[in-house]
């Protein structure tokens, strides 16, 4: 019986867009369009969740793998199938050193397809990646 009720809060988590398909730990990382950096995130909110304000922790390398420093990082998206954007205007509020930036603001509003669009610039250099995930 407790295995029954254990099932089907998994799967009513699910059907209300609890899980992602993308796991946050998983250190997957995105190339700029130009190849000057590597991103990546890490979810403050795992798993990620449907109308919950969270943060990222983005990572940025350069393309040898050092850290990138002193950057300033923005992130815009949406649901392209859907035609909108981001319910929110997540915005940089500290550099955490190591390469690793505070991202504050983060929601995603519904279940579906996301892209995510991280611009850094950093060194005279701004270039974008795109972080497609699933919610």
């Amino acid at each position: 019986m407790h295995r029954l009720i254990a099932i089907s809060c998994a799967l009513l988590m699910a059907f209300a867009g609890v899980t992602a398909a993308q796991d946050a730990t998983d250190r997957q990382s995105w190339s700029t369009r130009s190849g000057y950096y590597r991103v990546s995130y890490k979810s403050r909110l795992e798993p990620l969740a449907i109308n919950r304000m969270h943060d990222w922790v983005i990572h940025v390398e350069d393309a040898e793998g050092t850290p990138v420093n002193n950057a300033t990082l923005s992130v815009t998206g949406g649901m392209p199938k859907h035609n909108h954007g981001l319910p929110t205007e997540p915005r940089m509020t500290k550099s955490l050193g190591n390469g690793d930036y505070l991202m504050e603001g983060m929601r995603f509003h519904m279940s579906g397809d996301w892209e995510l669009t991280v611009t850094v610039d950093a060194a005279g250099r701004r270039d974008t990646a795109i972080i497609s995930l699933t919610i």
